[in-house]
């Protein structure tokens, strides 16, 4: 009786392993969701389109937030799918164990990270760190994969960012001159632009644009 003891403890010890690396996973799930995915991105955009119209808090943040929290379910759900079939289901299943099932969920997101991160970017992190520049990509650690994903989505939110001041900036300086021929220089120009630059935007359906732009830029 001692000896199925003894068989039974190390397998209780590892029930409890298993147990803190998942409840670890979920304490860090939404730093996961904020710098390995989409959702970067979009929430950034959708605050530069804010700002340009001269808004304030309309959209309220919790609009946009959530609207960029679907576009991440929508956008992340191939990925999402093959990481449920190949991971998350054989592991529920006792196919695999978890060390199997966390690479098999790692290597459809580290796919989707290297498509949309610069080599450029990449390469600070190896100088930080001073590590050896890798040969292929299965020698780049995903610690220093994400970061250099993040710097690419910022880089490119605020170049999608620019170009959706430009036409806003031209509608303010079309109405801040006009204001000036007038002699009206004591109205602020931000305050007769803006209604303006509302209904361009509704004109020209913006937000379907937007997101249209947006979801076919992580295609």
């Amino acid at each position: 009786m001692q000896f199925s003891g003894s068989q039974a403890e190390p397998e209780k010890v590892a029930v409890t392993l298993e147990i803190i690396f998942l409840l670890t996973v979920l304490s860090v799930a939404p730093a996961i969701v904020l710098t390995a995915t989409c959702f970067t991105r979009l929430i950034i955009v959708f605050s530069f389109i804010r700002h340009a119209m001269g808004t304030q808090q309309m959209p309220p943040n919790q609009v946009l937030a959530a609207l960029a929290i679907f576009l991440t379910v929508a956008i992340m759900a191939p990925i999402g799918k093959q990481i449920n079939d190949e991971a998350l289901q054989p592991y529920l299943n006792e196919d695999i164990d978890y060390r199997e099932a966390l690479a098999n969920a790692e290597e459809p997101m580290r796919e989707f990270l290297f498509k949309h991160t610069r080599e450029k970017d990449l390469s600070i992190f190896y100088s930080i760190t001073g590590k050896d520049r890798p040969e292929t990509r299965e020698d780049v650690p995903t610690m220093l994969l994400i970061p250099a994903f993040v710097i690419s989505e910022l880089k490119t939110a605020f170049q999608i960012g620019f170009m959706i001041y430009i036409p806003f900036l031209i509608l303010d300086m079309v109405v801040a001159s006009i204001l000036l021929s007038m002699g009206m220089m004591m109205l602020p120009p931000v305050m007769i632009s803006m209604p303006f630059k509302v209904l361009l935007f509704v004109m020209v359906d913006g937000w379907n644009l937007l997101v249209g732009s947006l979801v076919n830029s992580f295609a």
